[in-house]
């Protein structure tokens, strides 16, 4: 977990330095805004993507949906990732919600290992990207739009294909959560 929380990119916890210019008041709210806001519980996913052949992906909290019609949901990758500007030259994505048990699934996307997708099973989604078992479910999207927004990107996708995948009792597994800089669940 400790390797976990070192290399995490996506978002600030509490504890954690940042790379904030400026005064040391400035740190110091940007400190107190990332702790606050850890406060929130989110949801934990796995953007994927396929490019030149090969995959990729990355961790993230930051997502959303934002419109039913036309179905569009959001993401934010740090502008630091180097995930991300792989996946947005494939023009595809998809979203995998990670399940209660995938918290081993998320430490391995969130690293900057150099083939994180080594021995990990995952089939092609409707646009091609990697969509893994066991998840609650996923959304498939095309990019729709990319806006830059303070150290991260908001990255739009417009929705082509979702599903809920439900376990052997036809229920969705519990979702993996995040809290307060650690993973929770609702068991």
């Amino acid at each position: 977990m400790n390797a976990f929380l070192g290399s995490f990119d996506f978002e600030l916890r509490p504890g954690e330095s940042t790379d904030v210019a400026g005064s040391e008041e400035a740190r110091e709210a940007a400190l107190r805004f990332r702790d606050v806001l850890g406060g929130y519980c989110s949801g934990v996913t796995v953007v994927t993507a396929v490019s030149r052949g090969e995959p990729v992906g990355m961790t993230c909290q930051s997502f959303a949906s934002i419109s039913l019609d036309p179905p569009l949901v959001m993401f934010s990758p740090a502008r630091t990732s180097r995930a991300w500007p792989v996946m947005q030259r494939a023009g595809v994505f998809c979203v995998n919600f990670l399940a209660a048990d995938q918290e081993e699934l998320a430490t391995v996307m969130a690293s900057r290992g150099a083939d994180k997708f080594a021995g990990l099973p995952w089939s092609p989604s409707r646009t091609g990207s990697p969509l893994f078992e066991g998840t609650v479910g996923h959304v498939d999207c095309t990019v729709h739009a990319v806006h830059e927004a303070g150290d991260h990107y908001v990255v739009i996708g417009r929705v082509q294909d979702m599903d809920l995948h439900p376990d052997a009792s036809g229920r969705p597994p519990a979702p993996l959560l995040f809290h307060r800089g650690e993973y929770r669940t609702t068991r």
